[in-house]
């Protein structure tokens, strides 16, 4: 009995160590045979497109024209003819001012104007007569009537002169009445009957008026560096005021700036609105949204086919049924949908769903090919 069971716990133990050989030879197998079978993808082959982008943007709308009214020489404000709030049309006379310092020399520009032109007459017509009678030889010496001449062309010249200084009297007169230099709003008025006026800085530091033209605005954004080549004369742009929060306003792109300014980086772009119902006002700040169509086609990729690596973003292309790492770059992304600039060509095969588990060089099977 004793002999019989020792050698059935012998055959026991060496049926145990077989059957585990054998179970952990087949999970090497196993193992081995899947490290070694190329792995499946999904694919696609790559294809040219345009991708249509927006910008949302802050901008300010101000004026399209603004000045500072001041006067143009010290003076007192006699009368205002107009207030905050007053429309004015172009050449309109705004403000009425005094200076009796301006009054007394056009006064005396007058007088000295009319003496120079009762001495001009007067030597004149001595000249005429002298060289009338000239005529008969022997009768006026030369010397005389080179004389008189010269006398004449003496009293010609002070006699211009004293027109000039009249007349610019007479300009300075006229800056007593201020006139709207264009059509638009009074915003602004910072002076009173009797106030002492002048040129900025010297008469008075704030202007007399402010005036801005408001029934045209101009829409002000700074696009960043990165758009500037997508933004031309003809984009369209919409913006919504905080205002008028129901309401959508439309503007086309006027004038660009050609340069990146040093602060911003960003290139200062206008855009022309027409305000007429004047529901818009100058200074209001706006959130616009500013289309960014391409200008040429461009590889288009969904944007699981991307890689984002630490190192550089890159695609991988099937290759001889090998996958092959490349760089690229990555422009816009629009939805699920991204742009990327590489040495790509189209109708390569990328793999749809990349990640860097799939290692460069790795074989891979392709499980299906989509369109991308």
């Amino acid at each position: 009995m004793r002999r019989n069971k020792l050698v059935f716990c012998i055959f026991a133990i060496a049926s145990i160590s077989f059957f585990s050989c054998s179970s952990s030879t087949e999970k090497k197998e196993d193992i081995s045979k899947a490290q070694t079978e190329p792995i499946e993808h999904e694919t696609f082959s790559l294809q040219k497109g345009m991708l249509t982008s927006t910008l949302q943007i802050p901008g300010e709308l101000t004026a399209f024209q603004q000045v500072d009214i001041y006067a143009k020489v010290n003076s007192y404000v006699k009368k205002l003819l107009v207030d905050v709030g007053s429309q004015v049309n172009a050449g309109q006379l705004i403000a009425v001012l005094e200076a009796p310092e301006i009054t007394s020399q056009l006064a005396a520009a007058e007088s000295r104007l009319k003496s120079q032109e009762a001495i001009y007459i007067s030597s004149k017509a001595t000249y005429d007569r002298l060289y009338k009678t000239s005529q008969t030889p022997g009768t006026i010496a030369q010397n005389d009537l080179d004389m008189a001449m010269a006398k004449q062309n003496s009293d010609l010249a002070l006699l211009e002169s004293a027109k000039a200084n009249y007349k610019e009297v007479m300009e300075t007169k006229n800056y007593l009445e201020i006139r709207a230099p264009f059509s638009g709003v009074i915003s602004m008025r910072n002076v009173n009957l009797g106030a002492f006026v002048g040129p900025a800085g010297k008469g008075s530091d704030l202007p007399i008026f402010v005036l801005q033209e408001q029934k045209k605005l101009r829409m002000i954004i700074s696009v960043p560096e990165a758009f500037t080549d997508y933004v031309n004369k003809k984009s369209e742009v919409k913006f919504t005021v905080k205002a008028l929060p129901n309401q959508t306003f439309t503007a086309k792109v006027a004038r660009l700036a050609g340069a990146v300014g040093n602060r911003l980086r960003s290139e200062r772009v206008e855009m022309d609105v027409y305000n007429d119902n004047k529901k818009l006002l100058p200074g209001m700040a706006a959130e616009v949204t500013l289309p960014l169509p391409s200008n040429d086609s461009s590889f288009v990729v969904p944007k699981s086919a991307l890689v984002n690596s630490t190192i550089k973003p890159f695609v991988i292309k099937l290759e001889n049924g090998k996958a092959k790492w490349v760089n690229v770059e990555p422009g816009r992304a629009v939805d699920d949908k991204v742009e990327i600039y590489g040495k790509l060509s189209v109708g390569d095969e990328l793999v749809k769903t990349a990640t860097e588990e799939i290692r460069d060089g790795s074989e891979i099977k392709t499980v299906l090919k989509i369109g991308n």
